[in-house]
């Protein structure tokens, strides 16, 4: 009796192969997913806290807090203008102190969807969720 060379794979060991690979992918995907949302928010915290510093340095030179990102001269990097709107709200230059509150509202259709509002005051008062 001659023995056959045995080549390539059997069609049982390859469904082993591609219901492994499944099964890792189908665990991986997920945390892969909230790695991505929480870098997305780690980058609109840290912007939020840019323009927070530039409203303190804007106050210190005209003595008024900007109302918007245009007269800050700030615009958010990619990153953070496809996943949220940033906006500057409660601007009140007459109170004493003058406040401001800087606001990242998630963007619907990203993967910052359903996530909270990022906000920021004048006092560098963040919301809960800016510590999730």
């Amino acid at each position: 009796m001659s023995q056959r060379k045995k080549a390539g794979f059997s069609l049982l060991e390859l469904m082993i192969v591609v219901a492994i690979v499944a099964i890792l992918a189908a665990v991986a995907y997920p945390s892969y997913q909230q790695h991505i949302i929480r870098t997305n928010r780690a980058a609109a915290q840290q912007y939020l806290l840019e323009v927070s510093s530039l409203q303190h340095q804007i106050i210190l030179d005209s003595r008024n807090y900007a109302t918007t990102l245009v007269a800050l001269g700030s615009a958010p990097q990619a990153r953070v203008s496809d996943n949220y709107t940033v906006t500057i709200s409660g601007v009140d230059n007459t109170a004493s102190p003058p406040t401001f509150t800087l606001q990242a509202a998630p963007k619907a259709g990203t993967p910052q969807q359903g996530s909270d509002t990022l906000t920021v005051n004048h006092l560098g008062q963040k919301n809960a969720t800016w510590y999730d």
